[in-house]
């Protein structure tokens, strides 16, 4: 089964995940997964041994379950906080043309519609609000208004093309906004759903590894096995650090 529906089997189970079972995430996410994927196939080795304390084949299998569900979270929240980054880069490298096209047709607007109180009037209306919401309506508003009156925009040798530019821009605009404003909200959720994965993974990782340790105790070459590797080689480089300290 792939880790796509280790997540999606398991995903109920997942969200409703108790929030005060939340642990801090101290192991990188993939350090924890590959831990846990290691440990899996480490004790299928004591099975036997294992059995004695509770800790089953079923045990072993839900422990790769949660593993591959919580790999799946992860990708899951890295792939949204990109496109949300990757929206946001777009909206901040377009979004100053964007207005400056807004204010110009507004200026433009105001001077060609000056003998009409009806269209001086609409173009009022249209440069009321402020915001990005309102800019983007405004363009896409501005874009419609000027189509409707080409005549009077020729008759200063106004570029008409910028009023289709003015139409792609609203559009382009929106999407990015949509898309980085969306990403923040289902990022929350899936940073909340990453987070309730690995908690649920490590509930299933501890577990087994006090049974080891518990077992083996006495035999430092399967009890190795029980511990993270990460926290093994971060605390012996610790130790480096401050013999260094010491002898400098």
């Amino acid at each position: 089964m792939s880790n796509a529906n280790y997540l999606a089997a398991n995903r109920e189970i997942i969200e409703a995940f108790p929030a005060e079972r939340i642990v801090v995430i101290r192991v990188p996410v993939m350090y924890a997964v590959q831990e846990a994927e290691n440990l899996y196939h480490w004790a299928k080795v004591d099975l036997p041994q294992l059995e004695s304390v509770n800790i089953t084949a079923d045990s072993l299998a839900e422990l790769n379950v949660r593993s591959g569900a919580c790999r799946e979270a992860q990708s899951l929240w890295i792939t949204n906080q990109k496109l949300g980054t990757e929206a946001q880069n777009m909206w901040n490298e377009a979004s100053p043309a964007a207005y400056n096209l807004r204010d110009e047709l507004i200026h433009t607007f105001r001077y060609a519609f000056r003998a009409n109180e009806k269209l001086l009037a609409h173009v009022n209306l249209i440069a009321e609000g402020n915001g990005h919401a309102d800019m983007i309506q405004d363009l896409n508003d501005l874009a419609v208004l000027g189509k409707n009156n080409e005549d009077l925009l020729t008759a200063i040798h106004f570029d008409l093309a910028k009023l289709d530019l003015a139409a792609a821009l609203s559009s382009d605009m929106a999407d990015y906004l949509a898309v980085a404003n969306g990403s923040k909200q289902t990022g929350d959720e899936s940073k909340l759903l990453r987070d309730k994965a690995y908690s649920y993974l490590k509930e299933q990782l501890d577990e087994i590894r006090a049974a080891g340790k518990f077992l083996f105790w006495k035999n430092p070459e399967r009890l190795s096995g029980y511990s993270s590797d990460y926290w093994r080689k971060k605390n012996a480089s610790k130790k480096q650090e401050d013999a260094a300290e010491v002898n400098a």
